[in-house]
């Protein structure tokens, strides 16, 4: 009776969570669609009418904005909640105070900001074709990337724990700055990952990006005359990413939750 019982705590909370989500959706949709919408604006639509851009580039551009929203939608909604609720507002203990191990908390924190992450990749869809002239997807790779898209998502909820654990509230701001900025012009978002064969230390930064795998990924699947990494190596390094971030992130809650 006991893991029925832990079952139905853990979908319980999230289910509280995603509840509060509902709530703020208009904040929360505002704040997933800002950035995402105007790197899509000026980089597939102005930039190419000014000729700066070649006319198939949005549709490289589409899946990079894709993965990037998946991851960090994910990593935010995770870190700054955890932050706030270690430091200020203590929420976290009523959450331990539930019928769950400390470790199902952990995953369901993942698993909440991954469910974010995931919904702020899927409105892009839609948005991408409004704003875009020239996409066109190749619909039989569409179960490979919503894969990828969850993939890519939880390693964002993985990660977003471990900065909500092992930042103090003082330093998230920097720690924000330093660490998910660079990510942001890293992840192969904007560019093929195999054309930065001429600046390979740069190409050897992007390969320790999870995000690069989200992108190429996705290319592969959607848009696959786009030049992309094999759909098996993004997979198995974004399992690799979930494991790693997930141990690391779980390891730290847990410290944090006995301090």
């Amino acid at each position: 009776m006991k893991a029925p019982s832990q079952g139905r705590a853990f979908l319980g909370v999230l289910g509280r969570d995603l509840a509060v989500t509902g709530k703020e959706f208009g904040s929360f949709i505002s704040q997933v669609l800002m950035q995402p919408f105007f790197l899509l604006f000026v980089f597939g639509v102005v930039l190419g009418q000014l000729g700066y851009v070649t006319p198939g580039y949005a549709q490289l551009l589409l899946p990079g904005l894709l993965a990037l929203n998946a991851f960090f939608v994910a990593v935010q909604a995770t870190a700054i909640p955890l932050v706030i609720d270690f430091s200020y507002t203590k929420e976290i203990e009523d959450r331990l105070l539930a019928p769950l191990s400390t470790r199902l908390v952990a995953v369901e924190k993942i698993v909440f900001g991954a469910s974010r992450g995931l919904f702020g990749s899927l409105v892009m869809i839609p948005v991408g074709y409004i704003v875009l002239d020239e996409v066109n997807w190749v619909l039989s790779g569409l179960p490979f990337a919503a894969l990828l898209l969850v993939l890519g998502s939880l390693s964002g909820g993985a990660a977003g724990l471990v900065l909500g654990t092992l930042v103090s509230p003082r330093k998230i701001n920097v720690v924000f700055a330093l660490v998910v900025t660079p990510l942001l012009f890293t992840g192969s978002t904007q560019f093929p990952f195999l054309q930065l064969g001429n600046l390979r230390w740069f190409q050897v930064i992007c390969a320790l990006n999870p995000i690069t795998y989200v992108s190429e990924g996705l290319r592969g699947a959607l848009t696959p005359a786009v030049p992309h990494l094999a759909g098996w190596v993004c997979l198995l390094a974004l399992v690799a990413s979930c494991v790693i971030f997930g141990a690391i992130g779980i390891q730290g809650f847990l410290r944090r939750a006995l301090d």
